[in-house]
């Protein structure tokens, strides 16, 4: 991996969930060296559904779920604006994506990261100059 990187939640995920030892380990290598790097990339959207998975779907409480979150919070992170959303609407009408993957893509974008780790998109997929790669496979 070489340039800036933007992380999907899905990656960050595994960080705080052992029910997948071989991707918990995985993500955790990625972010390490990443984060050691300085190419390492989040956005308010990613840090919002790290939230929402840690507490709903992997039942950590509140407290728990916040530190976790606040614990890549000193990463880069891109803040959504009414033009940055209007961007991600047509990025996902032009390239059939949901708003949500649209968002995350248009983030990475925004951030010039040449890289996004996700296993949401498909390996390999181009959006200008960001390329999905999984770092599960």
């Amino acid at each position: 991996m070489s340039g800036r990187t933007f992380l999907d939640t899905n990656v960050l995920v595994y960080l705080f969930s052992s029910d997948e030892p071989d991707k918990q380990s995985r993500a955790l290598a990625a972010v390490d060296e990443l984060g050691r790097r300085g190419d390492a990339v989040i956005s308010t959207q990613v840090m919002q559904e790290l939230y929402a998975v840690l507490t709903r779907k992997l039942g950590l409480d509140a407290a728990t779920a916040a530190r976790c979150v606040e614990s890549i919070a000193w990463l880069p992170v891109v803040e959504s604006d009414g033009p940055f959303v209007m961007d991600a609407i047509r990025l996902a009408g032009a390239a059939r994506l949901s708003i949500w993957d649209a968002l995350v893509v248009a983030a990475a974008q925004r951030a010039g990261c040449t890289t996004l780790l996700t296993e949401d998109l498909n390996a390999g997929q181009r959006f200008g100059d960001v390329v999905v790669r999984n770092p599960f496979d």
